[in-house]
């Protein structure tokens, strides 16, 4: 079995496209998508409609549940700047969406879980099984992941929310974390805020099963940027300048 992981495309359809463009070289059995899909970029209508066509399982993210409900759940503490401009985005998302579209978005799961063999399942969500706002990263220390993957063993987990590509083990037994990384929007963590860029590339991942083997895979896709340029400049989408800067 061959299961394509993507996460965190981010209304980034151009990017999808590069990595369902890859996927079709080599096609898996299953897509499964982690969440925060459709909130950000320019293109929210066009990702709803692709995922539709896939009919994959698509996990409930942080940003989707935002875009729907409008509430702040993260502990980030945010700028009366930037919650204008996020606030002003998400309305314009929202413009975006017909009442079918946002209802296709309201049944995504807060949790999706696939049988890999009799004993063993794949595990997905967006930051936690328990929250869309945890944060799993390579530095978070082994008892925090511990509490918040640990009942899961011995199942491979996978989620996203953090925009980066990863795998840690989680016990002595065959079970492991990864993050397929972002599919709209991929960038490297370890840069100044006011120098930030946004990588060239969509990130995804192929998870394969076979009996007792198991491969993990981790890809990265060049797209097409004066694509998703143009269409931040055709799209109306506010605050369209700040985000093509960070290609440039």
């Amino acid at each position: 079995m061959r299961i394509a992981i993507i996460a965190d495309i981010h209304g980034n359809c151009v990017a999808l496209d590069a990595v369902l463009h890859d996927l079709g070289r080599t096609p898996a059995d299953q897509i499964v998508c982690l969440g925060d899909a459709i909130q950000g970029g320019p293109q929210p209508a066009e990702v709803v409609a692709r995922l539709r066509e896939l009919g994959c399982p698509v996990v409930m993210g942080n940003a989707d549940a935002w875009l729907l409900g409008g509430e702040e759940t993260g502990s980030e503490p945010l700028s009366p700047e930037r919650l204008h401009k996020i606030h002003t985005i998400r309305a314009w998302s929202l413009s975006q969406l017909s009442d079918a579209d946002r209802a296709f978005i309201a049944q995504f799961s807060p949790t999706v879980e696939l049988r890999l063999t009799d004993a063993q399942q794949l595990v997905c969500f967006h930051g936690s099984p328990a929250s869309f706002d945890d944060i799993i990263l390579p530095t978070t220390p082994e008892e925090r992941v511990q509490s918040l993957l640990g009942a899961y063993v011995p199942h491979i987990l996978t989620g996203g929310h953090t925009h980066m590509q990863q795998m840690r083990r989680l016990d002595v037994g065959p079970a492991f974390f990864f993050n397929p990384g972002s599919v709209g929007f991929a960038y490297s963590h370890y840069q100044a805020a006011d120098r930030f860029r946004a990588d060239p590339w969509a990130e995804y991942a192929v998870l394969t099963v076979d009996g007792d083997r198991v491969a993990l895979e981790f890809r990265r896709v060049p797209f097409d940027v004066p694509a998703l340029i143009a269409s931040y400049h055709t799209s109306g989408r506010p605050f369209a300048d700040e985000a093509i800067a960070q290609y440039q």
